[in-house]
C-alpha cells in the first residue's frame, strides 16, 4: 500500500484553515493549480472527498475534518521532532464537546470525567446558545451537544438526540432555613425561593406543582443558569430549586443540605449527536448505545 504525501498533505492542510485555494496556495508560494492537483490526489488516496464548494468557500466534509485533525497531529509530531529528542507525546485523540450555556458544570464535568482522565483524549469544551451549538455541530466542528432540553425538529433536522441522564430535583438550603419535619407547603412560608426562569421545562413543572397544591411561593430570585442558581443558594438568598448534582460539593461539606425532594420533578440531560459515517470512538464511551 503507497504511502501518504506529506506534500498533498500540507496542501490540504492549507485549504482547510485558509477555507480558499487562492489564499492556501499564496501562503504556500505555489501556484493555484498545483495546490488544486494535489488535493485532488490526496482525495484519490483516501477515496473519500475532503472539500465541498460553498461559494468562494472550500468547506470541509466530515471525511475532511477527520483528516484535518490527522494532519494536525502529524504536524505537530514533526514539530516535536524537530524541536526535542526527548518529545514522546503520541497521537492524541480530540472530542469536540459543545454545551450549553446555562448547563451545570458539575454535570458536565461528570459526564466528560472518563475523557478527561485519559491521558490520550484532549477534549475541546465549546458554550453558546443551543442554536450556535447546532450549527456547529451541523458543520462537523463538534462531536456532541450537551443541553437540559431536547430542541425542535423540523423537516431538514439531520441531528438526534438521546436522553443520557435524568436528575431528581429538590428544594436545597442552609440548614437554617429548614425546619425539622417541614413539609412543602411549611417551606415554602418560612423561607423565599431561588427558581430557574420562566420558560424553562423544570420551572413550568414546579409552578404547576405549587399551583395544584394551592401554594404562592416568595421569589427571591430566577435565573437561567445553573451555575448562577448555585451561586444564589450559597449567598442564602432562599432555598433553591435544583438537581443535586448542581450543589454536589455543598452537600457533601454540609453546607447546604437538601430540603425537601420533589419526587415528581426530574431535570433531563439530552446528548445531540448526527448520524455520522465516521463517529468519534471516543464518544462511545460516554454515550450510552441507542
Amino acid at each position: 500500500m503507497s504511502l501518504l504525501n506529506y506534500t498533498h498533505l500540507r496542501a490540504f492542510r492549507a485549504v482547510a484553515a485558509e477555507g480558499n485555494l487562492t489564499r492556501a496556495a499564496e501562503k504556500l508560494g505555489v501556484a493555484q493549480s498545483a495546490v488544486s492537483t494535489q488535493i485532488r490526489a490526496l482525495e484519490a488516496r483516501l477515496g473519500h472527498p475532503l472539500f465541498e464548494r460553498r461559494g468562494r468557500t472550500m468547506a470541509l466534509t466530515e471525511a475532511g475534518r477527520i483528516a484535518f485533525d490527522c494532519a494536525e497531529r502529524a504536524f505537530a509530531a514533526g514539530d516535536e521532532l524537530v524541536e526535542t529528542l526527548a518529545g514522546r507525546a503520541g497521537a492524541r485523540q480530540v472530542v469536540r464537546v459543545g454545551a450549553l450555556a446555562t448547563l451545570s458544570r458539575n454535570f458536565q464535568l461528570n459526564f466528560l470525567r472518563p475523557l478527561v482522565q485519559d491521558p490520550e483524549v484532549s477534549v475541546v469544551l465549546r458554550s453558546g446558545s443551543i442554536g450556535e451549538l447546532l450549527a456547529e455541530l451541523e458543520a462537523l466542528r463538534l462531536d456532541v451537544v450537551l443541553t437540559n432540553a431536547p430542541p425542535r425538529h423540523d423537516a431538514s433536522t439531520t441531528w438526534s438526540e438521546r436522553r443520557i441522564d435524568d436528575q431528581p430535583v429538590g428544594l436545597v438550603g442552609h440548614p437554617h432555613r429548614i425546619p425539622e419535619g417541614a413539609g412543602l407547603a411549611d417551606l415554602l412560608e418560612a423561607a423565599p425561593l431561588v427558581l430557574p426562569a420562566e420558560g424553562s421545562a423544570l420551572r413550568a413543572d414546579f409552578d404547576r406543582l405549587v399551583a395544584r397544591e394551592g401554594l404562592s411561593p416568595r421569589i427571591a430570585a430566577e435565573a437561567d443558569d445553573m451555575a448562577m442558581l448555585r451561586l444564589l443558594v450559597r449567598e442564602d438568598a432562599g432555598l433553591g430549586l435544583v438537581p443535586p448534582i448542581v450543589v454536589q460539593d455543598e452537600l457533601s461539606s454540609g453546607l447546604l443540605v437538601e430540603a425537601l425532594p420533589l419526587p415528581d420533578l426530574h431535570e433531563a440531560f439530552w446528548a445531540i449527536t448526527l448520524p455520522r459515517r465516521f463517529p468519534n470512538p471516543a464518544l462511545a464511551r460516554v454515550l450510552p448505545r441507542d
